[in-house]
């Protein structure tokens, strides 16, 4: 009998030993507080600025590296491609992203369910006063800034010193059309195929930046006024009118089956036409084909718009950063967290302003560290206050590149008169306001 109960005892002892290293290893896998590896959290990004996309890509890496236990996945949708109807896809098929992008009060209206309150960040709290008006509903920041940009007729510095005119002395569309008409009547001599790349393909380009130089101003430039308007009066559509006529006229053709990729680096790039409608974001891939072209030799003017502004640039935020409220915890958790870490840390400021080329829209940043002649453009006519807001995030969903950037296509093709363009722009805005 002691002999089996001395046996019996061994094994009991040993049953407890097995039982307490089991304890041991699980706390060791499963991610306790007590230094066990934390559970894997996957952040997928689905993001529609192509410009910083390696760099971007890069920066995520890195953040891995430092970050144990996050995965970083990023797809990029933009460019040619509609990233709105890419959104709405891709949470179709049951793959929603714990990050993407709205646009504004239009797109807060059309998302809401789906975004996290992000009053609490770092982030929110150090954002420029007056970037968080479209996203905010209820007291709700509901998208942090990406940052900050501007657009107007970006120039080729050589050609217009070697057609004899000096930047400066533009002005307002009567002294546009002058110049335009200068460079017309030398491009043999200066080697140009036009004096534009007007990309109408690109209904972004036309149906929403160039129109909204032109529509901003009839809502004071209140993005919430004109997400709230029930109707589009076209005031300065006159205007609008002319400054399209203008760019077509001299543009290499057919405007309408040019691109981005051709009006940016086939043509502007490679100094075939002098002038194109763009802004800071095209900064790289004009430095991917010439850099001394990119660092020196680029400058930005105005869109004109008479009887309102001639000096003015279109400066705002072109797209806010969300986190999908439908994710668990821990993964709304370490949303915010990289999105802090990229805006409000020294390390991610630096990153924001050198690797991305952005102008920031957050507080605490050096400037003086914005280095493309572009962006330097747009944040000093920022600071003097010459510019006009950006209002296109109020048009109604798809409003701006489905209707009225298709309709600007139908009118350069000779499909569509003027004031039918109009009519049927107005009537689309105020059936989708019903």
């Amino acid at each position: 009998m002691r002999g089996k109960k001395t046996l019996l005892s061994i094994i009991s002892i040993m049953f407890i030993f097995s039982i307490v290293l089991a304890g041991c290893s699980s706390k060791k896998e499963g991610g306790n507080a007590e230094g066990g590896k934390d559970k894997e959290v996957t952040l997928d990004i689905f993001q529609f600025k192509v410009e910083f996309k390696d760099q971007f890509e890069t920066v995520a890496k890195e953040y891995e590296k430092n970050n144990k236990g996050v995965k970083i996945n990023i797809t990029t949708v933009g460019g040619g491609e509609d990233y709105g109807v890419a959104l709405k896809s891709k949470f179709a098929s049951g793959q929603e992203p714990a990050i993407f992008n709205v646009g504004g009060p239009q797109d807060v209206a059309d998302w809401e369910k789906n975004l996290t309150d992000l009053t609490d960040t770092e982030a929110a709290k150090a954002a420029l006063d007056g970037t968080l008006d479209g996203v905010t509903k209820d007291s709700k920041v509901l998208g942090l800034p990406y940052n900050q940009e501007g657009y107007g007729l970006v120039y080729n510095k050589a050609i217009f010193e070697k057609a004899g005119i000096k930047a400066e002395d533009i002005k307002d569309m009567a002294s546009l059309e002058a110049a335009v008409k200068t460079l017309d009547e030398k491009k043999g001599d200066l080697g140009l195929k036009a004096v534009f790349a007007l990309p109408a393909k690109e209904t972004w380009v036309t149906g929403l930046h160039l129109s909204n130089a032109f529509i901003a101003p009839e809502f004071d430039n209140n993005v919430l006024k004109a997400f709230e308007a029930k109707k589009v009066e076209f005031k300065y559509g006159e205007q609008m009118k002319n400054f399209l006529d203008l760019q077509n006229k001299y543009s290499a053709q057919p405007v309408v089956s040019l691109d981005y990729s051709q009006q940016v680096e086939e043509l502007f790039s490679t100094g075939k036409v002098a002038i194109i409608e763009q802004g800071n974001w095209v900064y790289g891939s004009i430095a991917g084909i010439d850099q001394e072209l990119a660092d020196n030799g680029v400058g930005l003017l105005p869109i004109p718009v008479p009887t309102y502004k001639e000096d003015a640039i279109p400066v705002g935020v072109p797209m806010y950063w969300a986190v999908n409220s439908k994710k668990d915890e821990a993964t709304v958790k370490e949303a915010k967290k990289f999105l802090d870490w990229l805006y409000t840390s020294e390390e991610g400021k630096k990153k924001v302003v050198e690797d991305f080329k952005f102008i920031p829209a957050y507080e605490g940043y050096d400037t003086s560290k914005i280095s493309d002649p572009l962006s330097k453009a747009i944040y000093q006519a920022a600071q003097d206050g010459k510019t006009i807001g950006w209002t296109f995030m109020g048009y109604p969903s798809a409003w701006g590149m489905d209707k009225l950037g298709v309709n600007m296509q139908k009118y350069l093709s000779k499909e569509m008169t003027w004031e039918e363009l109009v009519a049927d722009s107005q009537k689309a805005w105020e059936d989708a306001r019903k």
